[in-house]
């Protein structure tokens, strides 16, 4: 391994360093709940800070999503050629900046230029934590990403109460944002006090080397861009497609958004040791089939209120694992390296926004079923991509990476 910072220790054993650089990257998984889960709450304040309208606010979702895409398609090179841990420390440190500014900025399209910087910002440390998770774990990789998910579905439970109980005892969302930033600096100079990960592999076992397969890379990628749609589009419209059809009160239907990501936050944690004990494809087979069936629920009864929550908690209990693994599926059959993820990470992203836009623009043509009848044809494609990277067999490597190539010495 690379000594990429002064404050890296001399001399620790290969297992204690794993862990010291695993707790960094539930650190950063902790930091990205946080991220998506602060907007929502705020909205209403920003509206008002900057003298807009709530609709014409919302599109900070979109741009932030904008910039998530393009800082995934980005930054996947310079995971290759920069120390890593430099790189994910500086992007969490600029997070902490944009995330203090935000509640400061007066003017609407200053703000969304910051958002659009700190969804670059944060999917360049999305990419770098499950990479670098990739390149310390390897075969095992999809375990330890199962569970740094549940600490992604902990920020995303927690800031939403951390954020209002701040703005209702300081009067606006100023301590709101500060808190969010101060509690991202620890996470940063832990990051950069690690030893950075031995790069990705270069040659198989035989000796030869690798050379990446692009149409597993677009198979996986389209398998993400697939799975975030649902993720997204289900989190996202919820709500209102219970309230159209007049399913209760709104203060009881806005715990189906609580619902659900409860129900993934368990899920991660659940699908931990079973990611330990079962091959990739089973769980991502269950995983899918899971959803599937609390979607179906869902249908069976369409204006049953119980149905609604039953289903509710199925998916989000089903779908929870689906990304870590299939980035572990993916580790077993391609050399990752940070351009690798980068295409991972922006079809993931290009899904988060594609199946809601769609939805959306025919939720009032055609109905709120649309939107569960658009989920369940989106997950059977996805099952049949699943079939076709099931052709893909494991391949075995090993680890060789040249010092010159990993910006430093390795161990």
């Amino acid at each position: 391994m690379d000594r990429g910072d002064l404050f890296a220790p001399r001399r620790q054993s290969a297992r204690t360093i794993a862990i010291a650089q695993t707790v960094g990257y539930y650190g950063g998984y902790l930091v990205i709940g946080m991220f998506v889960a602060s907007l929502g709450p705020t909205l209403p304040c920003l509206a008002q800070n900057t003298g807009s309208s709530v609709s014409s606010i919302s599109s900070l979702f979109l741009t932030r999503s904008f910039g998530y895409l393009l800082g995934s398609l980005l930054c996947g090179r310079l995971y290759d050629r920069v120390p890593v841990h430099t790189l994910m420390g500086s992007m969490l440190i600029v997070i902490a900046v944009l995330l203090a500014v935000t509640p400061l900025v007066p003017v609407l399209w200053v703000l969304t230029l910051v958002q659009l910087v700190l969804g670059l910002s944060v999917s360049t440390l999305d990419v770098g934590v499950n990479t670098s998770l990739m390149w310390v774990h390897r075969a095992s990789s999809g375990a330890f990403m199962t569970a740094g998910h549940f600490f992604f579905g902990t920020g995303g439970l927690l800031t939403p109460v951390l954020v209002t109980y701040l703005a209702q005892i300081s009067g606006g969302i100023y301590w709101s944002y500060w808190a969010l930033a101060l509690l991202v600096l620890p996470v940063a100079l832990w990051v950069f006090s690690q030893p950075n990960p031995t790069r990705t592999v270069e040659r198989m076992e035989s000796g030869q080397p690798v050379r990446i397969n692009r149409t597993l890379v677009f198979l996986v990628t389209l398998f993400l861009f697939l799975y975030v749609g649902v993720e997204s589009s289900f989190g996202g419209w919820i709500f209102t497609y219970a309230r159209t059809l007049k399913m209760g009160d709104d203060t009881l239907i806005s715990y189906l958004n609580s619902t659900f990501y409860a129900a993934f936050t368990v899920g991660c944690l659940i699908a931990t040791p079973l990611a330990m004990r079962f091959r990739p494809r089973h769980i991502l087979l269950g995983d899918l089939l899971g959803c599937l069936t609390g979607l179906i629920v869902i249908l069976m009864q369409p204006e049953s209120l119980v149905a609604l929550w039953i289903g509710t908690l199925i998916a989000g209990l089903a779908i929870a694992s689906v990304f870590p693994v299939t980035l572990g599926f993916a580790e077993r059959r391609l050399a990752i390296t940070g351009s690798v993820t980068g295409w991972f990470f922006a079809g993931a992203g290009a899904g988060g926004m594609l199946l809601p836009w769609l939805i959306g623009q025919l939720f009032e043509v055609v109905g709120p079923m649309v939107a569960m009848y658009g989920m369940v044809l989106d997950l059977l494609v996805a099952l049949l991509t699943l079939f076709i990277l099931m052709r893909f067999e494991p391949t075995r490597y090993v680890q060789h990476v040249p010092a010159a190539a990993s910006g430093g010495s390795e161990d």
